[in-house]
């Protein structure tokens, strides 16, 4: 069974809407407005580039990235994975040619059948909806979390208000930065 990782930029109130700058929301591009950027916080994303076999994505967030990500060099190994972009919506024509291999899966049913193939890590970014209905689901085996010394208020959470059993973490990687900035990498208990 393959491992998947959700990423996230998250504020310490849970919020991980438009991190880059995305249109639309009051607070965006939190990640870079009054955060001194201090290199080796980012460190695991670079790390995730080398260890993931796949990309995770759903539709938002592959229509915010593909235009951008398949020219920057800092995510030039992601051009050489296979995406698979979770969407009901989306047909072959709407998917960029110049980011590689891409699938469409229709349902989180087709995500866990993913996970039973072979293969290794496959990462999920960005993508709020999706990682609530993947953790609800309960297909999430890690998160990476870089948290922001920052309260947000409104704004798409990384998880769902569903009333749920209580599911366990284990830390098993932290570190905070001198900008406030705190690396957080969790398994999920099973």
């Amino acid at each position: 069974m393959r491992t998947l990782i959700s990423s996230a930029f998250i504020s310490l109130d849970g919020v991980v809407e438009a991190p880059g700058g995305e249109p639309g929301y009051r607070n965006s591009g939190w990640t870079f407005k009054d955060i001194d950027f201090v290199p080796e916080a980012f460190e695991i994303k670079g790390r995730e580039q080398e260890e993931a076999t796949a990309m995770l994505l759903g539709r938002v967030s592959y229509q915010a990235f593909s235009p951008v990500w398949p020219d920057m060099a800092d995510f030039a190994r992601y051009r050489t994975l296979p995406k698979y972009v979770v969407s009901t919506t989306l047909t072959d024509d709407d998917l960029v040619s110049n980011w590689g291999e891409t699938t469409i899966l229709r349902s989180i049913d087709e995500v866990a059948a993913l996970k039973e193939t072979e293969g290794g890590p496959i990462i999920a970014h960005g993508s709020a909806a999706l990682n609530q209905a993947l953790s609800d689901a309960g297909l999430i085996d890690r998160y990476h979390l870089l948290v922001y010394p920052l309260l947000l208020g409104a704004g798409k959470r990384l998880f769902s208000s569903t009333d749920k059993d209580a599911q366990k973490l284990k830390l098993v990687e932290h570190e905070a930065y001198s900008n406030g900035l705190q690396k957080q990498v969790f398994d999920v208990v099973r």
